[in-house]
């Protein structure tokens, strides 16, 4: 089973419109989740050509399937706003409307990220979508916890954290905390910006799955299909899971979901429905992606996972099906 992606058009009329943040300044700066830092609490350094390829190569492939990509313009002093899927969320994501209509609700980040909700605000003035925000009293980083599955949305959210090092009897004699990012008290807030969908709250339990995209992906028509990483859920929560999606709850091996499997962008054009993964994930995992009538595509972002705790969907902000033409 071939999973190259498919050439399209570059001139085609886009309906799907993301954020894609550029790269030229990617570094680890606050090493705030554990893919940041080696065993002994050192932060990794960043291969900066070859996130720049692979940037590009993630770029092609959404432009390729037709869609819209706005870049975030770099700042030194920024160096996470390559994964705009922290940026914040689109409600209405799946109604085509013009962009007037689609208001961007933004994401209140942890302290070493904060400075980016400038940046976002900016360029999403710029092309035409306008904004809300989130009182500031709530943790809560955007769609990487907050998204559609099928007939409701997911609220993934854990402990937060002062992030710190802490001893331990082991090799070093200290580990690092790094909590979860997403404080669950948000949930009526976002509950209003959905209703008349419900919101299930979903816990998580593994650090290195800090965002419920890590370990949940929606995909296929009315993304009505769930990938999901059961270690990463708490067990409660994952009856809930199972009870809602049956048999559509397709469950992730930890091979897979250490290569990040669920955090995968999902497409649907008009029933043709495609999903780009990060490259390693198993045949057998793309086997059972096609056998749902979902292209499976896969895009090597190894070194934005190896070294900041990011792969496909967190280097994705999206803004939804826009019906108006490309801005000029």
């Amino acid at each position: 089973m071939s999973t190259e992606r498919p050439e399209r058009s570059r001139d085609a009329t886009a309906t799907r419109t993301v954020l894609m943040g550029d790269p030229a300044h990617f570094q680890v700066q606050g090493g705030a989740n554990p893919h940041t830092r080696t065993r002994w609490g050192t932060r990794r350094q960043v291969d900066r050509r070859l996130a720049v390829q692979q940037w590009r190569v993630l770029k092609a492939t959404l432009e390729d399937l037709g869609v819209r990509v706005l870049v975030v313009p770099p700042d030194p002093a920024c160096p996470g706003l390559v994964y705009p899927a922290n940026a914040g969320f689109q409600s209405d994501v799946d109604t085509p409307a013009p962009r007037s209509e689609k208001t961007f609700t933004l994401a209140n980040l942890l302290p070493t990220r904060a400075a980016e909700k400038p940046h976002y605000r900016a360029v999403l003035a710029e092309a035409g979508f306008p904004t809300a925000e989130v009182d500031e009293r709530y943790r809560f980083e955007g769609e990487a916890d907050f998204f559609p599955a099928g007939d409701v949305y997911l609220l993934t959210h854990g402990r937060i954290e002062r992030q710190r090092f802490v001893p331990a009897f082991a090799i070093p004699p200290w580990k690092r905390v790094y909590g979860f990012r997403t404080d669950v008290e948000v949930e009526e807030v976002l509950a209003a910006c959905v209703a008349p969908k419900p919101v299930l709250r979903v816990a998580l339990t593994l650090e290195a799955h800090y965002h419920g995209d890590t370990a949940l992906c929606a995909f296929g028509p009315g993304r009505r299909f769930l990938l999901g990483y059961r270690q990463a859920i708490d067990p409660g929560d994952w009856k809930l899971l199972e009870d809602r999606f049956g048999a559509d709850l397709v469950q992730l091996t930890e091979r897979d979901a250490k290569r990040y499997a669920a955090n995968a962008f999902t497409l649907d054009q008009d029933g043709d429905c495609s999903l780009i993964l990060p490259a390693g994930v198993s045949d057998h995992l793309l086997e059972q992606v096609a056998q749902r009538g979902v292209r499976p595509i896969t895009v090597d972002v190894s070194e934005f996972l190896k070294k900041g705790g990011g792969s496909v969907k967190c280097m994705i902000g999206d803004l939804g099906c826009v019906s108006e033409g490309p801005s000029s």
